[in-house]
């Protein structure tokens, strides 16, 4: 297939009893939807990160291959004390040189009203260092818990919505995607 545009979802945080899984799963089902897109799934569970920061000793290679081979990259975080995770912002410094100019897409979880706002928030300056390009606008999955059915399904009566705002999203993530693949 031709112009064929890879997306990593990244999964924010390897919290036991983390609900914003279910929202990072059911973000890349619905980009696997889509024509034109390769999906890759990244749960932080799965990698080792040791030390920190963009040393070679603090990658996981296979995370490395990752975000080599991504156009763009979906980030799905919770928020935890007003912020990100510090298993996300772990996997985000890894890997400095290979995320400039890709375009960055964050979707929110929280149980609570915010719907992980601050955690988005707080990843812009995390995120601008890293070479990523931040979208205008982003998700958010307010009171994730109740959006969600225990496994993993969104209820019916939010499917509209989050249908409607993914589209929106997807269609500026992938014509950056696009735009920037050219500059690299």
């Amino acid at each position: 297939m031709a112009d064929v545009v890879t997306v990593a979802v990244l999964a924010g945080t390897t919290r036991e009893q983390r609900e914003s899984i279910k929202a990072a799963r059911y973000i890349a089902d619905f980009a696997n939807r889509l024509d034109g897109v390769e999906v890759i799934f990244v749960d932080p569970k799965a990698f080792n990160f040791p030390g920190d920061g963009n040393d070679p000793e603090g990658k996981d290679p296979h995370y490395t291959e990752i975000v080599a081979k991504a156009d763009a990259f979906f980030i799905v975080t919770p928020e935890y004390n007003h912020s990100f995770p510090g298993s996300l912002k772990r996997m985000l410094d890894s890997e400095l040189e290979l995320y400039n100019h890709k375009p960055v897409a964050f979707a929110g979880a929280s149980s609570g009203n915010w719907g992980g706002v601050r955690a988005v928030e707080a990843l812009l300056t995390a995120v601008r260092e890293t070479g990523l390009v931040a979208l205008s606008w982003d998700v958010y999955f307010p009171h994730v818990q109740d959006i969600f059915t225990d496994d993993g399904t969104m209820k019916e009566e939010y499917t509209e919505r989050y249908e409607k705002g993914l589209t929106k999203l997807f269609a500026e993530l992938l014509t950056f995607a696009r735009l920037f693949k050219q500059i690299r």
